[in-house]
């Protein structure tokens, strides 16, 4: 057997593996927002534009905890929502060469966070530097997963000749 397989196999499956991971961390975030906030403002400059914008979320995140604490739901299906799809990344994990729709459609949703994220930062009053940092999400996670992809189109031609190999 070719020594590139095995080799490409775990790269192919660590590259994964720090995907499925950062996406349970990021779902993971969205459950305790009020906490995070309480935490982050102690640690931010008083009168930076970073924490006079983390004050003014964390302002209507407590008057919405009190009034319509309901709401937070959303928060939870969100968290929810990262941990399945990174649920689906086990195909991948488990044989890329058949699975690698699952990184096609993780490269396209990552492609559509940016106008997604320009839409509804601009109709909700998100600060435009806000929207960057959003869009860096979508970013961030192509280029894993863009480096998957390649790794797995050339660990399917290395098989693909193993069989030719093997044939004659």
């Amino acid at each position: 057997m070719n020594q590139e397989i095995p080799k490409l196999k775990k790269q192919i499956q660590a590259i994964l593996l720090f995907f499925m991971v950062a996406l349970i961390i990021s779902g993971a975030t969205a459950i305790p927002v009020y906490w995070e906030l309480a935490v982050l403002l102690d640690f931010l400059p008083e009168n930076s534009p970073l924490a006079l914008w983390f004050h003014k979320i964390f302002e209507g995140v407590s008057n919405t905890g009190q009034d319509y604490p309901f709401l937070f739901y959303g928060y939870d299906w969100l968290a929810f929502a990262h941990f399945v799809i990174a649920i689906v990344f086990i195909g991948p994990l488990r044989n890329p060469v058949k699975n690698i729709w699952v990184l096609e459609f993780g490269m396209i949703a990552c492609v559509l966070i940016l106008p997604y994220a320009f839409a509804f930062c601009a109709l909700r009053g998100i600060p435009y530097w806000w929207t960057l940092i959003d869009c860096s999400f979508g970013v961030f996670g192509f280029i894993p997963l863009w480096i998957c992809r390649k790794k797995i189109m050339e660990l399917e031609k290395l098989l693909e000749n193993e069989k030719l190999n093997l044939v004659f």
